[in-house]
């Protein structure tokens, strides 16, 4: 089972340039998304989890959290390092951190 990270610990990792994948839909990573995330639809992570590094951790996050939990438990699961964002990018956003709106997409 995947850990969950608070977003002060999240926003911590981040600034020091942790590894961050968007499991929303393109649409919803269009409309704001942490800075330098990687957008990896829930749907497509076991298709593309191979892609993901073995050696360091993965900070996965969604709107609100429950996307991203069940994505950072499947790739526990598979021997990656990952935590759940509490929260979401709702969160993330209320917080008054920085997001970027649009299509870039930062390949995972």
């Amino acid at each position: 089972m995947a850990r969950e990270v608070t977003q002060e610990a999240f926003a911590a990792a981040w600034a020091d340039g942790a590894l961050v994948v968007d499991v929303r839909e393109a649409d919803e990573y269009a409309g704001g998304h942490v800075p330098g995330a990687r957008l990896m639809a829930l749907r497509t992570v076991p298709a593309r989890g191979g892609e993901l590094p073995a050696d360091r951790s993965v900070f996965v996050i969604c709107a609100s959290g429950n996307r991203s939990k069940s994505a950072a438990d499947w790739m526990t699961a598979r021997g990656i390092d990952a935590y759940s964002v509490t929260g979401g990018t709702g969160a993330w956003a209320r917080a008054g951190r920085p997001l970027t709106v649009g299509t870039h997409e930062h390949a995972a």
